[in-house]
């Protein structure tokens, strides 16, 4: 029987498929195993390449398999998906097959895996994404519970929070009701002591890491920003440069291009879509700042912010904001470099 060099991995919570390949890329078999069989399988395998999409517990699995010698490699979905041979039939097997043909593609771009430590730090921020979500759930079903009584308390969360003490004594309010309003208190307490928690670990990350350290040079970046950059980009040097970092985000127009001429649409919003919208949420404090300064003191950087401004609009800026911070970053986190809000003259003086 021929020897197994390549290995397609299909995952999934309970049962994983593989199809494993030989030297000339031609299917072997394909096995059926579960979450916990797969492991001794993979350990008791020779050194070959494995492939997988890069989603729930790829990671994991990453760090497993090159600890047992193996050499794990990550790919998006949409760039294994062509590579599936019957559109029309979509299954585990199919699957498996189409992830051992992309991962030997030559030109074929790979995810690095995280690290322990990026994602228990990742944990930290998508649970206190889960505490705030579930908290602005809690208010608006309370404030629409209280309208079915006549009380509208209106749109402002910190208001109705004040205004919640008052109302477990008002009138207009059947006492088979006011218990809810209790509970919602204590929830919400709760919810704060858990985001409250969150926000110091992530504080504390960002204050003991240096590329976190130096991304908070920026104006605009806090240490929750930072704290997730570090966290999800593994080696910024997987990036060629910076123009690809912000295109991975999903900062840079869709493309339609065909026959020499261009069209450009909407951003693509590809990528992770919670330091997208980090990102953008910082670029506010930037245009703040940047109008807030006087015209002689402001840097380079402000100037263009400005004229962005101007031109096309505050929401546009901030994508543009956005855009241009993670190729700064880029740099910045790429060569261990401290930014400088006048390097262009140096640059500019070397040409």
């Amino acid at each position: 029987m021929a020897e197994v060099t390549t290995v397609g991995v299909d995952l999934s919570k309970e049962v994983i498929v593989v199809g494993a390949s030989d030297a000339r890329g031609r299917t072997l078999y394909f096995k059926q195993l579960s979450f916990g069989a797969f492991g001794q399988w993979a350990a008791n395998l020779p050194p070959c390449v494995f492939g997988m999409e890069a989603c729930s517990s790829a990671h994991h699995w990453a760090r497993f398999l090159a600890q047992h010698g193996h050499t794990p490699r990550l790919m998006a979905a949409e760039h294994v998906a062509p590579f599936r041979m019957s559109r029309g039939a979509k299954n585990d097997r199919n699957d498996a097959q189409a992830i051992a043909m992309a991962v030997v593609h030559p030109n074929m771009r790979f995810v690095t895996g995280k690290s322990l430590e990026q994602q228990a730090m990742l944990a930290w921020h998508r649970s206190r994404s889960g505490y705030v979500e579930e908290r602005t759930a809690l208010l608006n079903r309370i404030r629409g519970l209280l309208a079915e009584f006549g009380i509208w308390i209106g749109r402002s969360s910190g208001a109705l929070v004040r205004h919640l003490p008052e109302l477990m004594d008002d009138e207009r309010l059947p006492e088979l009701f006011r218990p809810i309003l209790l509970h919602a208190q204590d929830h919400l307490r709760e919810l704060k002591a858990r985001i409250d928690e969150c926000d110091a670990r992530i504080a504390d990350h960002a204050l003991h890491n240096e590329d976190a350290q130096r991304a908070q040079q920026l104006c605009g970046i806090g240490p929750q920003i930072a704290s997730a950059l570090v966290a999800t980009v593994s080696n910024p040097r997987d990036f060629r440069n910076g123009r690809q970092l912000a295109a991975w985000a999903g900062l840079v127009p869709k493309q339609f291009s065909t026959g020499g001429k261009s069209l450009l649409g909407p951003i693509t919003k590809r990528g992770d879509a919670y330091l997208r919208g980090l990102l953008t949420q910082g670029a506010r404090s930037a245009v703040q700042s940047a109008l807030r300064r006087k015209p002689e003191k402001r840097s380079r950087l402000e100037q263009w912010i400005i004229e962005l401004h101007g031109r096309v609009g505050y929401h546009k800026t901030l994508v543009a904001i956005a855009n241009k911070y993670l190729r700064i970053l880029w740099a910045i986190l790429a060569r261990k470099e401290d930014f400088d809000a006048r390097a262009w003259l140096r640059h500019a003086s070397n040409a």
